[in-house]
């Protein structure tokens, strides 16, 4: 039996990666982004690469009042929903939120806000087929707040909570809940940064993203290596940390 596999954000790099190994798997994709014309496009290479049928969804997903419809949309055009991947986001900029309500609400909404509504409306039509995968990128900047970054942290930390307890909440329901903790990966989203060592590429990070899928793991740090640099962050004492430039 063919996967039916929804993937919100799916202009992404990373989504775009993970839909691509889905297609070779002769999944139906349900693509849902902001660019109908993007979004059109990546439909079209998925078949080509053996997608049996694809669907896309253009729409802005800060607007949650949509997020129902869009939602009990992809569930009756598929049937059902055997995994549900959500990869949208932004990083936004600390400097500007610093000065800046309105970029911190921004960054908020898109990272945290948006996700708990998608998780919620996902989850409710999940239970009544009582099955199926929901797995959430989230950042490994939620597992500690610093200066460089800490409002788009705090969208990921209140992510990776709020996903923690879905996990737990959907258990009886034959429900899997994943959370994908990433670390750096080179996409246009990070297209100023200089990179190095720690950086990861949206290939290898999708067939990781599959794989803890496929085996049903519940917090996956993406590269591996990231679940013991942020032990180690996260061991600092405060009276230092707030002395490091991070």
């Amino acid at each position: 039996m063919n996967k039916k596999v929804l993937i919100i954000g799916g202009t992404s790099a990373i989504a775009q990666e993970v839909a691509k190994i889905y297609a070779l798997e002769k999944a139906e994709i349900y693509l849902v982004g902001r660019n109908t014309e993007h979004l059109s496009i990546i439909a079209q290479d998925l078949r080509v690469r053996g997608a049996q049928e694809t669907y896309t969804h253009a729409m802005d997903l800060n607007q949650t009042s949509e997020h129902p419809t869009m939602i009990q949309s992809a569930f009756e055009k598929m049937g059902k929903v055997d995994v549900a991947l959500i990869a949208h986001g932004i990083l936004g900029s600390q400097e500007i939120a610093d000065h800046s309500p309105e970029h911190v609400v921004e960054i908020i909404n898109t990272n945290f806000v948006s996700y708990a509504s998608l998780l919620t409306c996902i989850s409710t039509s999940m239970k009544t087929q009582k099955h199926g995968s929901i797995a959430v990128i989230s950042s490994v900047a939620g597992d500690r707040g610093k200066q460089s970054n800490f409002v788009y942290g705090a969208a990921q930390a209140g992510k990776s909570t709020f996903t923690d307890g879905l996990r737990n909440r959907l258990f009886p329901y034959g429900i899997h809940v994943l959370t994908l903790k990433l670390g750096f990966v080179d996409t246009p989203m990070t297209a100023n940064f200089k990179k190095g060592l720690l950086w990861a590429q949206p290939k290898s990070v999708a067939q990781n993203i599959a794989s803890a899928i496929d085996k049903k793991k519940n917090i996956v740090y993406i590269p591996f290596f990231w679940r013991w640099i942020m032990l180690i962050i996260t061991s600092i004492p405060e009276f230092l940390f707030k002395k490091l430039k991070l």
